[in-house]
């Protein structure tokens, strides 16, 4: 195995007895915090008592098994194994349990354990109740936790109850991307030229900053294109499918489809159509109007093959489901800011186009802005004074598609 010179210095400190109960592994993407941490979390298990617990956790199990599990495998061959659906792995004869914790609900999972070490992977994201808990199962002497994070807000708990608190017994490693010396010259520019303003600050510079002004800073004229525009680019590059985004309008907000196509290799994404209708006048009204755009759409692209709907109203879902001969799906409702990360990546290198033919779509991305009312994390404004139901249905036409996107 070879290391970077910080990874060699996370390594000398933990020979040296330097682990603390908490270990948390935080700075930029890419910056080789996770690969280290997995590898000190390994030699720690290996060397801690059999016949005790040990737990491992991500927001979700799926991304605990792409970020994590799958990983640990490659490197640890016969010495580690997991099943998803039992939640449970083994590690150098050490049984590790798996778990997800993604809401406040979570943390009823881990009631009762007794632990002697866990591993987090991307602690900003897990609910804090969850690691409230996961704290007080640490109980066994000597016990240990390994977390890894991006920043966040300054004024996230992790930050603020964790990081920035000199009585906890914790131990920060903090990486940047220049720490990673085996990544590409061209990629770590191409990483640096995809994200901008505070994903900027957070993942390439490994800041803790607040959410201010613009969402979309990147956005601009050269990302709209006109009908002559778009067939240009597609004969060269033909759509190879295509996904309808919808959300439903409740009270003071309207219902927006949005038809999103992917270019060959998933190199850009087209917004190709919209429809916004702020009165939402009957239920019966949005299904008759769907179907024509869904129709209309497939006239136009043959490609369309998918509708992904807000989960909100499964009736609705079910009634679509009957009105079209393509597929409906639940969208999978990521984060927000996942969303908005995906969408500011897209932007930022040259890879989101809009039509003019769609609007709504272009004032939704062009006033959306933070919340700076919610200084305790961050929020896209969602108070009716701009577009948010465009810029959902927007999402959920691409959100599901990112390991494609961004080669993940």
């Amino acid at each position: 195995m070879k290391f970077s010179p910080k990874q060699e210095q996370a390594l000398a400190l933990m020979k040296s007895g330097g682990l603390r109960r908490l270990n948390i592994f935080e700075g930029s993407v890419r910056s080789g915090k996770t690969y280290i941490s997995m590898i000190m979390w390994a030699f720690w298990v290996a060397g801690s008592p059999r016949g005790r617990a040990y737990l491992m956790c991500g927001k979700t199990l799926t991304t605990l098994k792409r970020n994590v599990l799958e990983p640990l495998r490659e490197l640890l061959g016969d010495s580690f194994s997991y099943s998803i659906t039992k939640k449970e792995g083994e590690m150098f004869g050490r049984k590790i349990y798996l778990e997800g914790a993604a809401n406040a609900e979570s943390e009823s999972k881990i009631r009762g354990m007794t632990l002697m070490g866990a591993y987090c992977d991307e602690l900003t994201l897990f609910s804090e109740d969850f690691f409230v808990m996961l704290l007080s199962r640490l109980s066994e002497d000597g016990a240990k936790l390994f977390a890894t994070t991006n920043p966040d807000s300054p004024n996230h708990w992790v930050k603020r109850d964790y990081l920035d608190n000199k009585n906890v017994d914790l131990l920060a490693l903090k990486f940047t991307l220049e720490d990673n010396i085996f990544l590409p010259k061209t990629y770590v520019e191409q990483l640096k030229r995809e994200f901008t303003g505070v994903f900027y600050d957070r993942f390439i510079l490994g800041k803790w900053v607040l959410a201010e002004g613009r969402i979309y800073e990147g956005f601009s004229q050269s990302s709209i294109i006109g009908r002559d525009d778009l067939e240009n680019r597609l004969r060269e590059n033909p759509i190879i499918m295509s996904v309808i985004g919808v959300d439903y309008g409740g009270s003071g907000s309207a219902s927006a489809f949005v038809h999103a196509g992917f270019d060959a290799g998933f190199k850009n994404v087209y917004v190709l159509a919209e429809y916004y209708d702020p009165r939402n006048r009957s239920a019966e009204c949005l299904i008759s109007n769907f179907a024509e755009f869904v129709s209309s759409q497939k006239e136009q692209f043959p490609t369309l093959s998918l509708a992904c709907c807000d989960s909100a109203e499964q009736l609705l879902v079910k009634s679509f489901r009957r009105a079209v001969r393509i597929e409906v799906k639940n969208a999978l409702k990521h984060p927000i800011n996942t969303r908005i990360n995906m969408l500011n990546r897209l932007i930022a290198s040259g890879r989101f186009f809009v039509l003019n033919e769609c609007p709504h779509v272009i004032d939704a991305i062009q006033s959306a802005v933070w919340d700076e009312r919610a200084a305790h994390k961050d929020c896209r404004l969602d108070n009716g004074t701009t577009n948010i139901d465009s810029l959902d249905a927007l999402e959920y036409a691409f959100e599901r598609y990112e390991r494609q996107l961004f080669r993940l």
